[in-house]
């Protein structure tokens, strides 16, 4: 689990995808652009290293762990 620090993006709400630096959301990427850099992640081999003990998240599981979020 991580935690992330919203104060900086407070428009995002769950659903988003969030360019995320030192725990920090620091602004909003659009689908298309998150999917294709977790694409870029995961053929350099390097997924695994970014979400350790994680996996993409589905709505429920986000809306879930958005309660846990700083903002």
């Amino acid at each position: 689990m991580k935690d992330v620090n919203l104060s900086m993006v407070p428009e995002a709400k769950v659903g988003d995808y969030v360019l995320v630096h030192v725990g920090v959301a620091i602004s909003l990427v659009d689908e298309e652009e998150a999917h294709k850099t977790f694409e870029y992640i995961r053929q350099i081999g390097e997924l695994n290293e970014l979400n350790s003990d994680e996996t993409i998240l589905t709505d429920q599981q986000a809306s879930d762990r958005s309660k846990r979020f700083d903002a």
